[in-house]
């Protein structure tokens, strides 16, 4: 099966998901955009990140067994 994505007016919407249910079509309205100032955040927060700010996967291992 393929999938799709489309950027649908907002005055077509509720007619396009009409023509859209009545055709069988499977639909998903997974509209998670990302705003840009948190995209700006986490940029910011990797720039800044020193190497002391991580664990290895074992160090974290023993910290959640302890």
């Amino acid at each position: 099966m393929r999938e799709i994505t489309l950027k649908i007016p907002e005055d077509k919407y509720d007619f396009f998901m009409e023509v859209f249910n009545q055709l069988g079509l499977e639909t998903s309205d997974n509209d998670f955009a990302i705003p840009e100032w948190q995209k700006e955040i986490v940029l910011e927060r990797i720039k800044n990140a020193k190497e002391e700010d991580f664990f290895s996967l074992d160090d974290l291992d023993k910290k959640i067994n302890f």
